[in-house]
C-alpha cells in the first residue's frame, strides 16, 4: 500500500565528493544540513554571516566574500547594550565593538578564501520578505530586536530576486569557474507573515530559483521544501511550534539529499565515518576496564586505516580521543 506521493529527485551531476569544499549559506535549515555534513567529515563552511533568510541578504553576503570586504566601526550600530551589524546575525553581536569587528572580519577573511576554492555553494532561501530601514532605505539581514517603527517590510519581486542572485553567481563564477550551485527552499514556515503571505513568499522564491537553474548549467535544485510540504504533509513531522520540521522530518530530507547528491562509494565511506563519530561520542561508565580499552584500540586502528586509505579525511580529533587512554 502506498501512503505517500513519490518524488523523483534527479541525481546531482557531478556528485558531491569528500574532496569537495562546500559553502552553505541561508536559513536555519542550512544549519541543520551543515551539521550533518560536518558529522560525516565533509569540508564545510556554514553561514559566514550567520543565519540569513532573504535573497538580498544572501546575495550581499556572497558579494562581500568575492570582494574581500572588511567591516569598520562605522558599519556597526549600538542597541540593547550590544554592537551589531545590519548585515549579520546576532551571533556576531558583542558588548565590545572591537571584538564584534574582529569576529566579523575573521569570518569574512575565511569565507573569502573558501569561496574561491569551493566546489559547491548550497543556498537555502527562507523568505522573500525584506526589511528596510526607514532612515536611509537600507536593506537589513537581521532586525536585532530594534523597534518595529525603524523598518519597512516589503515583499520582493521575482525580478529583483533573480537580478540580485544572478549578479552574485556571475561574480563567483568569474573567480571560481568550476563551482556548482545547489539551491533549496527552506520548508520552515514564516508564520509571523501569516499563512497566506508565507505562501506568496515561498512561491516567489521557488519561481526565482527555477528561473536561475534554467539559466545556469552549473545551478541545481534540491526539493527540500517539497519533501516536507508535499510528501510528508503532516504536523507530526513538525516541532511543537508547527513551524520547524522535527528530527524525523529533517532526517528524511537528509536521506534523500544523500541519495541524490552522493555516489555509491561516497555513501559507503559516509557510513564508515559515521560509525567512527558515534563511537567518539560514546562515554563508558567504567573507562578503566579492559573491555573499554579494547574498544578504544579497535577504533583507533579503524581510524588509522581510514586515514591511510583516504588521506583527505580529517580524523585527527577522533584518533587523539581513541589513543589518549591507551
Amino acid at each position: 500500500m502506498q501512503l505517500t506521493l513519490e518524488l523523483d529527485i534527479p541525481k546531482l551531476s557531478p556528485a558531491i565528493q569528500y574532496t569537495d569544499k562546500i559553502l552553505l549559506i541561508g536559513s536555519c535549515f542550512t544549519e541543520n544540513m551543515s551539521e550533518r555534513l560536518i558529522q560525516h567529515k565533509f569540508k564545510v563552511l556554514s553561514n559566514p554571516h550567520g543565519i540569513l533568510f532573504n535573497p538580498l541578504s544572501v546575495a550581499h553576503s556572497l558579494d562581500s566574500y568575492v570582494d574581500d570586504k572588511r567591516y569598520a566601526k562605522e558599519d556597526l550600530f549600538y542597541l540593547n547594550e550590544l554592537y551589531n551589524s545590519w548585515d549579520h546575525h546576532t551571533r556576531f553581536s558583542d558588548v565590545d565593538a572591537d571584538k564584534a569587528l574582529e569576529n566579523i572580519n575573521n569570518s569574512q577573511q575565511e569565507a573569502g578564501r573558501f569561496i574561491r576554492e569551493a566546489k559547491w555553494i548550497v543556498i537555502t532561501l527562507g523568505s522573500a520578505f525584506q526589511y528596510y530601514l526607514v532612515d536611509g532605505n537600507r536593506p537589513v539581514a537581521n532586525n536585532h530586536r530594534a523597534p518595529s517603527q525603524w523598518f519597512q517590510k516589503r515583499l520582493l519581486g521575482i525580478d529583483v530576486i533573480i537580478t540580485a542572485l544572478n549578479n552574485s553567481l556571475d561574480k563567483i563564477i568569474a573567480i571560481n569557474p568550476d563551482v556548482q550551485f545547489l539551491f533549496t527552499i527552506s520548508p520552515v514556515r514564516h508564520i509571523r507573515d501569516g499563512v497566506v503571505d508565507n505562501n506568496r513568499s515561498k512561491s516567489r522564491l521557488i519561481e526565482s530559483v527555477h528561473h536561475i537553474c534554467a539559466q545556469y548549467q552549473q545551478a541545481h535544485y534540491f526539493p527540500a521544501y517539497e519533501l516536507i510540504i508535499d510528501i510528508l504533509r503532516d504536523y507530526r513531522y513538525y516541532d511543537i511550534d508547527f513551524v520547524h520540521p522535527n528530527f524525523l522530518a529533517t532526517s528524511f530530507v537528509w536521506e534523500q539529499f544523500v541519495k541524490a547528491g552522493m555516489d555509491a562509494p561516497t555513501q559507503q565511506l559516509m557510513k564508515e565515518v559515521r560509525q567512527i563519530s558515534i563511537a567518539r561520542e560514546h562515554r563508558s561508565r567504567f573507562p578503566e576496564t579492559e573491555a573499554h580499552k579494547r574498544f578504544l584500540n579497535t577504533h583507533a586502528q579503524k581510524v588509522k586505516e581510514l586515514q591511510q586509505q583516504y588521506p583527505f579525511l580529517d580524523l585527527e580529533e577522533e584518533l587523539a580521543y581513541f589513543s589518549a587512554s591507551l
